[in-house]
């Protein structure tokens, strides 16, 4: 198989801002094409857009929680891009829902909401752009974004939790699934990092206990787990397919 280590065509799910946008910020400054894929928030997405190095890199909207969103996404940025050869699955919803305060009714569209998007979407896009691989025949890499809460529980987002578990599984499962085609597929699962929608909590009372889980007495940034990102989906980490990488500090061990 013959993955480029750049010059590759990339689609990031859930690319407008935050980890996403730090995702596509380091494909494309590592010489890839992007498509940065948004659902509702289509200015922010022009305004990663607008700040990704290089050229030939595109929008591509569309409701990843609606089965034809999917194929719409992946139709729009493999045209664009002329085909997809990284797929990275960020796309992701986190909804604070506690059972003890949450409604019968609320728990259950919560529920569903995370599924359709945490892990239907996920499966979907990784379905859609592997058959794309496998017909251009070069290999491939899906890296999914999964969670330390996978591991460690989440009782305020217990559905969060569940179905970040349910990402590692399913990257796990189609790592063996492609290999024979030269697709790796991995996951990472970022602890605590900093981005714009989480500031407030770092910014509040909560934000020194939120920095001392790790024993470095901080959170991660979205650069370091794009950092991880990159290289999972790099021709040097096929033998890594299949790994779960923690990317938390040291705020959660495992072995």
């Amino acid at each position: 198989m013959n993955l480029p280590a750049s010059g590759r065509r990339v689609l990031v799910s859930g690319a407008s801002r935050g980890l996403g946008r730090a995702v596509a910020q380091a494909f494309a400054a590592n010489g890839d094409r992007v498509a940065v894929h948004f659902g509702s928030r289509e200015e922010e997405a022009r305004t990663t857009l607008a700040s990704l190095a290089g050229t030939g890199h595109t929008l591509a909207g569309g409701d990843l929680a609606n089965p034809v969103g999917a194929v719409a996404v992946v139709d729009a940025a493999a045209e664009a891009l002329g085909g997809i050869d990284v797929l990275v699955n960020n796309a992701a919803v986190n909804i604070r829902h506690p059972l003890p305060e949450t409604s019968y009714e609320e728990w259950v569209a919560v529920w569903q909401q995370h599924v359709s998007v945490n892990l239907l979407a996920t499966a979907n896009l990784s379905h859609l752009a592997a058959q794309r691989m496998i017909d251009q025949g070069g290999g491939g890499r899906i890296v999914n974004v999964g969670s330390r809460g996978a591991f460690r529980g989440e009782p305020d987002h217990p559905a969060y939790g569940a179905t970040k578990a349910a990402v590692h599984a399913l990257g796990q499962s189609l790592a063996v699934s492609l290999a024979p085609y030269g697709i790796g597929v991995a996951s990472v699962a970022p602890g605590f990092f900093a981005t714009e929608r989480v500031a407030p909590r770092l910014d509040g009372p909560e934000g020194e206990a939120i920095r001392t889980q790790s024993p470095f007495g901080r959170v991660g940034s979205a650069e370091e787990i794009a950092a991880a990102v990159l290289w999972l989906a790099s021709p040097a980490a096929e033998w890594s397919s299949g790994t779960i990488l923690d990317l938390n500090g040291a705020s959660h061990l495992r072995s």
